[in-house]
Formats: C-alpha cells, sequence, structure tokens
C-alpha cells in the first residue's frame, strides 16, 4: 500500500511513492528535466502556469506508473510553494496566470493596508503585515485588472488547485489562509476585515478543509487518466516550508527546521502567538496533529548557499566542494578576525528589507589566506541564521534542536558545527523531502498512520551534531564583532 506525495515548487514538481508499512520511499520523479519557466513580464513579477504544474505532475505519475502499480496508492498528499494566487472562473479554469511567492508587485498594496487596517490590529491579529502576500495579490488584480477580477470566481493557493484537479472540489485550509495572511489568530477564524479593506467578496473565499485529515476524494477521471483509485482520499495539504518542518517531524514547540540551499530558511515551531513589531520573520498557522495551535515562525535569508557557491566560483574554483570544506576547516575558529556578511542577494526581510550588500571584512595581508576567507563565508552564513533564531528567541521560540535534511550547507561538517555551537542546539540531519513529507502527512491524515509517532517511526536519522564546547567562546566574540558590522550596515554607516 502506497501514499502519494506531491510537491509543487516553482522549479519543478516531484512526485514520490512512500511504502506505508516500511516507510521508505519506492519510486520518485521530478519535472521537467530542466528548471520550470518563470514569467516575468516586468521587472519584479514572477508567473507561471498553473495548468502546467498538473502536466509536470502527470508526467511524473505516469513515469513511475511504468513499473509501480498505482491501484495501491492509498491516501495523498500536497506540498505547494506558499503565498502564490490562482484564480479561477466559474467553470474552475484560470483566469490569468498564477501570481506565484517570489513577485513583488503588490508590496505597495500591502504597505498600504497596514496603514488602513491599523498596525496593532494586523499584529495582534494577524501576526504580521499583509504584505506581499496572497491576499495582496489578489487586491493588486481587483486594483489593476479589474476586467479580469470581475470573472474571477474563486481563488486559491497552487496546493488548493491541484487538490482541485485531483477531487473537482474547491477547498482550501485554514493554514493555507493565514499563508495568505487572511487568518485572524486572535480569534481563531478567518480575517474577513482583511478581505473588507480589500473589497474582496466574501463568496470567492474556497470552502476551508483540515490541513490534515480527509479533505476530498479522486475523482473517476483522475483514475482512467493516472491509476490512482477513484475515491482515494486527498488527506494533507501544507505549504513547502511548513511542509519542510512536518517532514522532519519538526511539529513540537522549540523544535526547528533549517534549509540551506541558494537561500536560507529557518522554520520553528511556537505556541506563543507573538508578532515580530519589524516584521523581520514571519508567523503562520503550523500544520500538525496536535489538539493545540501550533505556530510556524519564518525566518528567511537570502544570501547562504549561494554565498558558498560565489566563494566557489570566485576564490576556490579548482576544489571541489568537500575539498573547500576541508580547506576551510584549517583556519582557526573565527577566521582570525576576519569576517563576512553574506547579505548580497538582495534586500533581506530580516535586516528590515535593506539591501546591504556582501562583505568581506577584517583582511590582514599577512595573516590571512584562501582558508580564512573560506572558513569566513561559512561562518558568517551560520552568523546570519543565529541572527534571526535570536530574533525567534524574542518571540518565545527557544531551540533545543534543529532538524535539516543532508544537502546543500548541511553537507559541511565545518558550517554544522558552527551552527549548533552558535545556537547551543542539537542538529539532525535525515533522509527526506518534500513529497515524502506530504506522503507520510496523507497516511496520517488518512488515519493509515495512527499517530505522529507511528508516521515518523521510519524516518531514517543520518547524523547528530553537538555543539563543540571549545569553539563556543571564540565563536561567540567573533559572532558579536559580526553583529556590531550588520547593524552598522543597516543603518547605513
Amino acid at each position: 500500500m502506497y501514499s502519494l506525495g506531491i510537491d509543487v515548487g516553482s522549479s519543478s514538481v516531484k512526485v514520490s511513492l512512500l511504502d506505508i508499512e516500511s516507510g521508505k520511499c519506492v519510486c520518485s520523479s521530478t519535472n521537467p528535466k530542466v528548471e520550470a519557466p518563470i514569467i516575468a513580464e516586468q521587472k519584479g513579477w514572477a508567473e507561471q502556469d498553473p495548468q502546467s504544474w498538473w502536466n509536470y505532475l502527470c508526467d511524473g505519475v505516469t513515469q513511475m506508473a511504468a513499473t509501480h502499480d498505482m491501484s495501491k496508492v492509498a491516501s495523498i498528499g500536497i506540498s505547494y510553494q506558499m503565498h502564490g494566487l490562482v484564480a479561477v472562473d466559474k467553470d474552475c479554469k484560470p483566469v490569468r496566470n498564477s501570481i506565484i511567492w517570489c513577485d513583488s508587485r503588490a508590496v505597495e498594496v500591502g504597505a498600504e493596508a497596514l496603514a488602513g487596517i491599523g498596525y496593532e490590529k494586523c499584529m495582534s491579529h494577524l501576526l504580521n503585515s499583509p504584505g506581499n502576500f496572497t491576499a495582496s495579490k489578489l487586491a493588486w488584480v481587483k486594483r489593476n485588472e479589474p476586467e479580469v477580477y470581475e470573472r474571477i470566481w474563486k481563488f486559491m493557493l497552487p496546493g488548493d488547485y491541484i487538490a482541485y484537479l485531483l477531487t473537482s472540489e474547491v477547498t482550501t485550509t485554514a493554514t493555507g489562509l493565514s499563508e495568505g495572511i487572511l487568518w485572524d489568530f486572535k480569534n481563531n477564524c478567518r480575517a474577513d476585515f482583511v478581505a473588507n479593506y480589500y473589497g474582496i467578496g466574501k463568496d470567492k473565499f474556497a470552502t476551508v478543509v483540515p490541513a490534515l485529515g480527509v479533505q476530498a476524494r479522486t475523482t473517476a477521471g483522475v483514475a482512467s487518466l493516472l491509476g490512482i483509485p477513484e475515491g482515494t482520499p486527498v488527506s494533507y495539504r501544507a505549504g513547502d516550508q511548513p511542509n519542510n518542518a512536518f517532514s522532519l517531524d519538526v511539529l513540537k514547540p522549540g523544535e526547528i527546521a533549517a534549509t540551506g540551499g541558494t537561500s536560507g530558511v529557518v522554520y520553528g515551531v511556537t505556541d506563543v502567538p507573538k508578532a515580530d513589531p519589524q516584521s523581520r520573520v514571519n508567523t503562520f498557522l503550523h500544520v500538525t496533529d496536535s489538539d493545540e495551535p501550533r505556530l510556524g515562525v519564518l525566518l528567511c535569508i537570502n544570501g547562504t548557499g549561494i554565498m558558498n557557491s560565489w566563494a566557489h566560483k570566485n576564490i576556490a574554483p579548482e576544489l571541489s566542494y568537500p575539498e573547500m570544506n576541508e580547506l576551510a576547516a584549517t583556519a582557526p575558529v573565527g577566521s582570525d578576525g576576519l569576517f563576512v556578511l553574506p547579505f548580497g542577494n538582495g534586500a533581506e526581510r530580516v535586516l528590515v528589507n535593506k539591501c546591504v550588500g556582501a562583505k568581506l571584512a577584517g583582511i590582514d595581508l599577512v595573516r590571512h589566506g584562501k582558508a580564512h576567507i573560506l572558513r569566513a563565508v561559512q561562518e558568517g552564513i551560520a552568523f546570519s541564521f543565529r541572527y534571526g533564531i535570536d530574533i525567534m528567541k524574542d518571540l518565545g521560540l527557544h531551540p533545543n534542536v534543529i532538524r535539516a535534511g543532508k544537502a546543500n550547507m548541511f553537507l559541511s561538517p565545518l558550517f554544522r558545527s558552527t551552527l549548533a555551537t552558535l545556537c547551543g542546539a542539537r542538529i539532525e540531519l535525515f533522509d527526506t523531502d518534500g513529497s515524502l513529507g506530504a506522503a507520510r502527512g496523507a497516511a496520517l491524515g488518512a488515519g493509515i498512520y495512527k499517530s505522529s509517532e507511528e508516521a515518523f517511526s521510519t524516518l531514517e536519522r543520518l547524523d547528530v551534531i553537538e555543539p563543540v564546547r571549545e569553539w563556543k567562546e571564540p565563536l561567540e566574540e567573533a559572532y558579536m564583532r559580526w553583529k556590531k558590522e550588520v547593524e552598522l550596515s543597516v543603518e547605513g554607516k
């Protein structure tokens, strides 16, 4: 018996089959084989054709069906790129391309809403600024494309649209509404006051179903097209970052999930509904099987893996990444006073949307060499994580464990040990991904797994990294120097 996990990203759609009994991945497929196109008609815009996600999904399932019996699929889970807008007409056909997560056209719309609704109400009820999220994207369409807006029957998130194509039912989740800044945390209900401010009719909302639980069932058409039995439950749905945390069994307050790809993300679970006054991090509902509400605090750092990649290309192109890691580890802790600000990939929300740029500082032309620079890069990236986690601590999140997939920056022993020591938290590395997390969630939501403990009992832990005691003092000193330089840069000094 299988559970099908679907991970709808902006670069690809990955589908995986999880053997429910063993908890192992038996097959997966990623499409397209090259990066999916993003349509950018103007600077700062980013759109995709929602139908393309379905086509990639179907391609993947068809490829898996060549070697595996899809009639054994007993549950379906969906992970998806957060904050996107899919708007459909009465025939459930998209009225325009999806405005996806990295599109920034609605920034000013959200800023106006923050002033119009009121800062205090937004922070106390939404725990966020309306920002450049789904509600503001829909308001942008209403303001700038009124003829398109008039054709909209319902609006959805990308994962909601995929669920519709599987089940013919238009639904969303409370977690999804929170991603769109349409959830009232104070009153535990939909934030209709945001819709009222934007003039968005209540009839345009999809029906709310549980994020974890049977949401709808697949149609006869899907059975004919993909070989998945009619009536298979779609029983899990979550945005990519909450799902990444779920995939790593990050469900309890104090647990953190981290990624270190091109950009870096730290996602921590808390039960304290508190907003960051400067909106440097964002709070959403977390997907969990707990009866108690759980919140996910999301921190994004643009300049992480891309900083390390830049160093590889420009400082040590002759070395492989493992060789570069080994050379960096020969430099002393703290890089002998050399430090790097890894913020050269655009404006950083964690730095109140300032674009301070990357910086290599403290160079001594006699003492410092290539190894110092490479270590300073990895330490600077770890410092940026610590900087964001300190903000999370002010919101009531006190990490005791950081979980991550063994990939990207977390392949570096130096980076892992530096981060663990800086945060005073154990790092656990696992063999999983978003599609497998969605598959586990679906089996749990369908009741096949009876508890989250059972669902994650077979999750393979690959490594555990503890803080290095003798590194603590020199790293803390280096971090405080680094932090002061960051604060001066944010002030423009």
